[in-house]
């Protein structure tokens, strides 16, 4: 299969990806609890729609609505054998989208966590997880998707085991996890720790970096702990818009599209060659994020306080790494001494 997404990262040197895609979805109407996958059957142009927003504000890529197309997570819409189908139709939505928008679109097959904890702490086994992995993969490379998106990891065992099922489909692909608990994912993996990762398999990601998580600070911190290791692999950064905030009954995302294009001007500075956004980023946010890359020159990286100036305070005090995360151990044990006498 011929790289699309290399050849294009080659050229523009920067590439803008795509916004969130529930929020969008719940502007459409999507009501909480439902399936937005069940959608690209019943509401394709919707669908559509989704994607036109993103590549109509400049996105040079854009993700496929499958990031719960996985086998666990539909079961619980008793639409669980529905996995491959599912995840064929939202690429050849997104491949008509591509194709008709007259220049090149990547079309980047969203595949998410299966929602389920892998052994030995949970029930979920690895050939399991490779095959739910392989099932929502090979049904993104039949609907036409250029390459895999995988996003919102937490768990090393499970990137691991996503990494080996789009192996078993031929596919290229890229590769996010969620920082959002003191600079680590949700099951202790640190930017070092990603950065190593994914340099272990014998089919490694074209890109690699962090999405989602809390503030779009939080993420930029991560994205320059990936680029102080010195690795060479392509980084992805894509950060919510802003702090969540629950107003009138709904979520709301308070990141302004002007505080997007500081994002994205800071996260390309921080060393990020795929930039986006995530949770509550819109076609409004993408415009000006796409005007501020290609009229702003490119800026040295920013130190911490540069980022908290321009985009607000980081949540924790700490990234999880170096010595942070000795200072975090120290205080841990003066509490847990604390504790025992």
């Amino acid at each position: 299969m011929s790289d699309v997404f290399s050849k294009l990262l080659a050229e523009k040197g920067t590439l803008l990806a795509d916004g969130a895609t529930g929020t969008n979805l719940f502007n459409m109407g999507l009501m909480s609890g439902d399936a937005p996958e069940l959608w690209n059957d019943t509401a394709p142009e919707k669908i559509t729609a989704l994607y036109k927003g993103a590549v109509d504000a400049g996105s040079d890529l854009f993700l496929t609505n499958t990031f719960g197309a996985n086998a666990a997570r539909l079961k619980l819409h008793d639409a669980a054998k529905r996995a491959h189908e599912l995840s064929r139709i939202a690429a050849e939505i997104g491949r008509e989208v591509a194709d008709s928008s007259g220049r090149t679109v990547i079309v980047a097959g969203s595949v998410g966590p299966t929602g389920e904890i892998m052994e030995p702490v949970g029930n979920l086994s690895h050939s399991v997880a490779v095959e739910m992995f392989h099932e929502t993969a090979d049904g993104l490379k039949e609907g036409g998707a250029d390459v895999l998106w995988l996003e919102t990891i937490s768990a090393p065992e499970e990137f691991r085991a996503a990494a080996e099922g789009f192996a078993l489909a031929d596919m290229p692909w890229c590769g996010t996890m969620s920082f959002d608990t003191a600079g680590r994912t949700m099951m202790g993996v640190t930017s070092t720790d990603m950065a190593k990762l994914v340099e272990e398999f014998d089919t490694p990601p074209l890109a690699f970096g962090a999405n989602c998580g809390t503030g779009a600070s939080d993420l930029l911190r991560t994205v320059l702990g990936f680029n102080a290791t010195g690795t060479e692999r392509a980084v992805i950064a894509k950060g919510n818009a802003g702090i969540p905030k629950y107003v009138d009954g709904h979520i709301h995302y308070d990141g302004t599209p002007e505080l997007m294009g500081e994002y994205a001007l800071l996260a390309r500075a921080c060393g990020a060659r795929i930039i986006g956004g995530c949770c509550g980023t819109t076609p409004e946010h993408l415009s000006v994020m796409r005007e501020a890359l290609d009229t702003q020159p490119e800026r040295s990286a920013p130190d911490l306080e540069e980022i908290v100036d321009k985009l607000g305070a980081f949540s924790s005090a700490g990234d999880g790494t170096g010595e942070d995360a000795k200072a975090t151990g120290e205080r841990r044990s003066r509490r847990n001494r604390r504790r025992a006498a």
